[in-house]
């Protein structure tokens, strides 16, 4: 399989999105992200507490992708790009500028 190289994160949000276009893996990714933000405010009080934080934000995501969307994560081949389009995509999804 063949990773294109992208040079920006705003030149792969595209593709970021077209990896997402089934409703229930947006959901899941908007709840486990949800959850991380909420973790990062309320929960994590010393480093060790940190482990949990992409076990949950991955976990919703990854159920979305094998099972709903039938796809592999884009965290696999771009993983900084990756997270960094899980926060935007959640945000646009605050905003309504994306639908669930």
């Amino acid at each position: 399989m063949t990773t294109k190289n992208y040079n920006t994160f705003w030149e792969f949000y595209p593709f970021y999105l077209s990896q997402h276009q089934n409703s229930i893996c947006r959901l899941l990714h908007f709840i486990g992200t949800s959850i991380i933000i909420l973790l990062l405010i309320f929960y994590v009080n010393t480093t060790s507490d940190l482990i949990f934080i992409p076990l949950v934000g991955y976990g919703f995501a990854w159920v979305g992708h094998f099972f709903f969307e039938k796809n592999k994560p884009a965290t696999f081949q771009y993983p900084l790009y990756s997270l960094m389009g899980d926060f935007v995509m959640f945000w646009d999804i605050l905003t309504r500028k994306e639908k669930i």
